[in-house]
Order: C-alpha cells, then structure tokens, then sequence
C-alpha cells in the first residue's frame, strides 16, 4: 500500500481535502479522506504541504506519432496519398520510446488521446494511453477512442498541392458522407449476409472501420478551427446521428450560445502558439473561458508537438488568466477530458475505485514555479523528485 498525506487534495469529485489523504492498494485508489485508518504495512509519500490530484489528461494530441528531434523517420501521423483512411490506427504508429512521453508523466501527464493529424478528411482512430510505458499494448485505456476527421485548411491545402480532390469545403463534406452513406449501407448488406451468405458483402476494411462510428460506439474527432466548419461537423454528425468532439473549436468564442445548445463537447486548443494560418486569425485564449460559461463541456489540448504536452498545465493557467475560472481549468485537464473520452470510470478524478494515476506538485499545478514532486501511474511511482 502507498499513502500520500499532508496536501491539499484536488479530487476533481466533490469538494477539495485541506490535510488529505490518499490511500492506494493494487494500483487503486481505496480510500480518500483525513486521518484515514490503515492497516497492515504502507509506504508514505508527504506532500509536505503541497497539492495531491488526479493525473493529468490531454485529450487531443499526437504524441509518438511526430517522434521528438528525429525528423521524416519519426513522422507517422499523415498518411498523405488517400484523402479517406479509417483503416489507420494509431497504435501501429506510436513509439513509446519518443523521449517525451517521459517529459509528459514526469510532469504529471499521465493519460493523453493521441492520434493522426489532419491532412486527410478520414484520418483513422486515436487511442487514449498511460504515458509510462515500453510496449504500447500494455499502456493502452481506450483502443480504438475517436475517428480523426479534419474539414478547412488542412485537407484542402495538402490534396490542392497533389491537384486531387479535395480542394474545396464542399468536397470534404462530401467525402464525408460518402463513406459514412457506404458505411450504412454496408452494415444493410451485412445484416442480410447472415441471411444469405450470397448476399454477403466482399470484406471492406474500410467500412469495417466506420462501423464503431456508426454504431455510437466512439465519436468522430473533428478537427474544425472555423465557425463553419464547426457548424458542418454538427450538421453531419446530426444527419447520422453520431457522437462528435468538436477539436480546435478556435472560433467558437464567436458562437459559444450556438454550440452550447447543440450539446456536443469541445476540446480546446492549442492557444500557446501563432496565428500560422488563416484559419487560427481569431485564435486567444479567451475561447475556453467563454464556451465554458456559456455551457460547453471543455477540455483542453496541446496538440503536441504544436504545444508540447507537458506545458498542458501552462496552457490551463493561461486559460485561467484570460478569465477561465480555476476550478473549471482544472476539471479541463482532468475530469472533464476523462468523461468527453468515455474513461471517467478509471481516471479523471481521487475517487475510490479509480486507478491511482495520481500527481503531488509541490505548489498549485497553475503555478509556473511548481514543480511534480511524486507521479503515479496505476499505483506505481514513475516520477519522485
């Protein structure tokens, strides 16, 4: 067993614990409180007056896809030459070696969803993953997590330079809903191929891909800076009745009322960068604290390596600065990512029962002094500082 004592606990599930205690057996977190009582022999970890919280989560990013410092070799996050790959997976690509999944958990990023980008329309699916790791099969929470869809400048500006379809808005969306239209009318002709095995239709990978999209099982991911392009992620999620993550959502200051009452959650980010592109001219970090306020469930993002991924607590602060209320940057890092991904049953917040993926930071993690003093993952120590 592990204690972690004398800290300000942040359990992201209630109310905060001054002095508190959390106890840890079998990589779980089994009791949360004051003075709590143990028996049988424990390891102790003093926070010594500092801050104890839930491990810290990026939902959209693309970490041991685009490897640090290596260049063309390491760079496995577009698939370039087909505009449509659902068939990509994002676990055959990650390379747990990438030396900054070490700078993630040993600066509290214990969980990140990391996946392609966004050259293509249908990019393929992300996959949310412990940073700690030698083998990606054994770090994986959530396989397949999203379906990558990209609409705006990116399709466009990387399939106008090969003179390919598509260059325009109107073909994205098109593309679009020709595989999810061939996805429904493949699962028809699978249906009546248990019928009939002649009426079986020839396997189609992928179709086979699209298929947990179709069935509500993981959501399309949209990457959609523009206020249009969010609008027709919304409208084409609505006309197949799918679940969608809105990510970027770099406009959606300007129509915060609007997306609060279509309901879908937004992944924010990345706002510690330029203005590189057309796309990014309304880019601040306003946009987290005014969808939050309006009613949008929000995380927030690196993208990594546009950010990289351990600065995720800076980008929180900074969301705080623009007029984010802190508690809510909190839960944007934490419980918030864990529930838009659907792993909220094991991570996300100090909760009995839940995987002791836990950070003690020797001062509020939106300090730019503080620093990790103790970093758990599954209820083993990986960083001690």
């Amino acid at each position: 067993m592990i204690l972690i004592k004398n800290g300000t606990v942040l359990s992201m599930a209630g109310e905060n614990i001054d002095n508190g205690e959390v106890l840890i057996d079998n990589g779980k977190i089994i009791k949360v409180g004051r003075n709590l009582d143990i028996e049988g022999d424990c390891k102790v970890l003093d926070a010594n007056g500092g801050y104890i919280m839930p491990g810290i989560i990026d939902a959209h990013c693309h970490i041991g896809m685009w490897e640090d410092a290596v260049g063309f070799e390491g760079a496995d996050g577009n698939e370039a030459t087909d505009p449509a790959t659902p068939h990509l997976r994002a676990i055959d690509a990650i390379n747990p070696m990438d030396k900054c999944f070490k700078e993630a958990y040993e600066n509290g990023i214990t969980c990140v969803c990391t996946g392609p980008g966004s050259a293509n329309v249908i990019g393929g699916t992300f996959t949310v993953i412990k940073t700690k790791g030698k083998r990606i099969d054994d770090m994986i929470v959530k396989e397949p997590a999203a379906m990558k869809v990209a609409f705006g400048e990116n399709p466009k500006s990387t399939y106008d330079d090969k003179h390919q379809m598509p260059t325009t808005r109107m073909a994205i969306a098109a593309i679009l809903r020709d595989y999810l239209y061939k996805t429904k009318d493949y699962i028809k002709a699978k249906e009546a191929g248990k019928k009939d095995e002649d009426d079986m239709p020839d396997f189609d990978i992928k179709m086979e891909s699209l298929i947990p999209v179709m069935e509500g099982k993981i959501p399309l991911k949209a990457h959609a800076h523009r206020a249009d392009d969010i609008f027709t992620a919304i409208r084409i999620a609505k006309e197949f009745n799918l679940k969608l993550t809105l990510d970027h959502c770099t406009e959606g200051h300007l129509i915060a009322d609007e997306l609060a009452k279509e309901g879908y959650p937004a992944i924010v980010g990345p706002s510690l960068t330029e203005r590189s592109k057309i796309e990014l001219r309304e880019l601040t970090f306003e946009t987290a604290a005014v969808l939050a306020k309006a009613g949008v469930k929000i995380a927030l993002m690196t993208d990594h390596p546009v950010i990289p991924v351990h600065y995720l607590p800076l980008c929180a602060a900074l969301a705080v600065k623009a007029g984010l209320d802190e508690e809510t940057a909190l839960k944007a890092i934490t419980i918030n990512p864990a529930e838009i991904l659907g792993i909220d049953d094991r991570v996300g917040s100090i909760e009995v029962g839940k995987d002791a993926d836990i950070v003690v930071f020797n001062k509020h993690p939106f300090d730019v002094q503080s620093k990790a003093m103790y970093v758990l993952i599954d209820g083993k120590i990986v960083y001690e500082k």
